[in-house]
């Protein structure tokens, strides 16, 4: 008899895990779609489930975000470690900006989303500091000759970071409503003019 309700046990949880996960696919799939703030009804209805369901599965949105959060930032982690750059600093920085367009424009949506949030969730707070924590990181490996040579290495770190950051890139894609190309060339001017 045991055996039966373990067996049972595992249904259940293997059950619940799909909801969860049909759950949170549902919200990341709406912010994919431009539904930076989907009411739980909307991600129940998307998601198939009632929305019961879904506070069942998440004691609140703050929670259902943070866990999409997660599961969005391991989808495009592949995507952030920097590639092999070339020592000369055009084409480095170009292959800097390349490297970098391609992450933006695959987390955008849900940076928009995150940045709705962020003044009412110190969790997602948190893990946009981490981001720009690592972006900061990226730029110091990938300049390091540059920035080992400045008078004032911080401020340069500085301006790099807000020339290559997800917020210059969203107002020269969506403010500015220039195409990911052209704002790529500005970009890459606003590095080469802090570096050269």
């Amino acid at each position: 008899m045991q055996e039966l309700s373990d067996t049972a046990l595992d249904g259940r949880s293997a059950r619940a895990l799909r909801t969860r996960n049909r759950v949170v696919d549902a919200l990341l799939d709406l912010i994919d779609e431009g539904d930076l703030r989907p009411p739980a009804a909307d991600v129940a209805r998307r998601a198939g489930v009632s929305l019961r369901s879904v506070y069942q599965h998440f004691d609140d949105l703050e929670t259902l975000f943070r866990v999409a959060g997660e599961r969005h930032r391991q989808r495009f982690a592949h995507l952030e470690p920097l590639p092999d750059l070339p020592e000369e600093l055009g084409p480095r920085v170009a292959a800097y900006v390349a490297h970098r367009v391609i992450w933006m424009e695959a987390v955008s949506p849900m940076a928009r989303a995150a940045a709705l949030q962020a003044p009412f969730s110190p969790g997602i707070a948190a893990r946009q500091a981490a981001g720009r924590a690592r972006h900061r990181e990226a730029l110091a490996a990938a300049f390091a000759p540059e920035l080992d040579r400045a008078g004032d290495r911080d401020g340069l770190l500085h301006g790099l970071d807000v020339a290559a950051g997800w917020t210059t890139w969203e107002h020269l894609r969506t403010g500015t409503g220039l195409p990911a190309d052209e704002a790529a060339r500005v970009m890459e001017r606003l590095l080469l003019g802090l570096l050269g």
